[in-house]
């Protein structure tokens, strides 16, 4: 079966498991996990941040990061297809008494002007903007990059209204990847920062947020309120460790993965894909209306391949260290052939 469905799905390699079954352990709720320590050390420091905390979900570390810089009744401003406002179930609203002001963007970059207009006047009525939330890459944009300078003048607007910068950096791996533009760089524009080790990189579970020392000191007590203390947790984080020295070398290996499937399908006049669109290791890509969604996504499902419909007519593909590039371009063929007869 080659899976596309997500990068989520990777598993442990066997050095991995190796890593893991050696990893010297304590109890992290009493900051006693030796190998946790080391791996919230290493990934402050590849960011330029003072500390880190591991936490077992990306959701559980953006929730933490809007939870530590709002009060009940304030508003983040967030990309109106971000994970924190598509995927995590009014998970502001629930936990922190805050909502999300979503405003649309061309391929994941919210226009200066409509997130200037999103800030709210200083009016009894209004609740209070408090957080500008951007994510790097950005999922349902299909792996998009934000440039760097609009990142800059992003910051530059919010720091001129008093705003927090957090950035929901699941996959910001894969941007460094492509641009080679070190973490600490994109880091210094934030205020907290989460991260996922466990898409691209292929940890099992765990992502981490990151800010200064004092932000981090009161995250422990929130991670706590959420339910996310754990106790030997050095296994997952020596998983983590070896992803990072192992396999964050790797990610270009899916961007190319993704561009020569997304080339190959494209030949297809009944596909609609752009290999120039694609940025990093996620592929959208649309088929003709000729061909129903649910028929199609099943039909490869019985020829051993697996796609995610994401409405529409779109379908989205995802490639990871656990999908060779041979594989990827056999997925590419499956999917033209299975086009054909649908139609035909």
């Amino acid at each position: 079966m080659i899976d596309l469905r997500s990068d989520t799905i990777t598993r442990p390699s066997p050095e991995m498991l190796e890593a893991m079954l050696s990893a010297k352990v304590g109890d992290d709720v009493y900051g006693e996990d030796q190998t946790v320590n080391e791996l919230q050390e290493y990934v402050a420091d590849l960011f330029g941040k003072e500390a880190g905390l591991f936490v077992p979900t990306g959701t559980m570390s953006n929730q933490i990061c809007l939870a530590l810089n709002t009060h009940p009744g304030d508003e983040i401003i967030a990309e109106a297809d971000a994970h924190i406002f598509y995927y995590e179930n009014a998970a502001p609203a629930r936990l922190s008494g805050a909502q999300i002001f979503p405003v649309h963007s061309v391929m994941g970059e919210m226009f200066l002007n409509k997130i200037e207009e999103a800030i709210r006047p200083d009016v009894y009525y209004f609740p209070k903007t408090k957080i500008l939330a951007l994510e790097n890459t950005h999922n349902r944009h299909g792996g998009t990059i934000l440039s760097f300078d609009y990142i800059q003048s992003a910051y530059n607007l919010a720091k001129n209204h008093n705003l927090f910068m957090h950035l929901d950096g699941a996959r910001i791996w894969n941007a460094y990847s492509i641009t080679n533009i070190p973490l600490r760089e994109y880091a210094k524009f934030f205020d907290t920062i989460s991260v996922c080790f466990s898409k691209g990189l292929g940890a099992p579970v765990g992502s981490m947020l990151l800010s200064n020392s004092e932000t981090i000191s009161r995250a422990w007590k929130i991670r706590k309120t959420f339910g996310g203390g754990m106790r030997q947790t050095g296994l997952l984080a020596a998983a983590a460790k070896y992803a990072l020295t192992h396999n964050l070398p790797k990610l270009k290996d899916d961007h190319t993965k993704a561009v020569d499937f997304t080339k190959t399908i494209s030949e297809s006049e009944f596909i609609i894909a752009n290999p120039d669109s694609v940025a990093t290791n996620i592929v959208r890509f649309s088929i003709s209306e000729q061909i129903k969604v649910d028929n199609f996504v099943k039909s490869l499902a019985e020829n051993n391949v697996l796609v995610s419909g994401i409405g529409g007519q779109n379908i989205r593909a995802v490639f990871h260290l656990d999908v060779t590039y041979e594989e990827s371009l056999t997925a590419a063929s499956i999917i033209k052939e299975i086009s054909r007869k649908i139609v035909n």
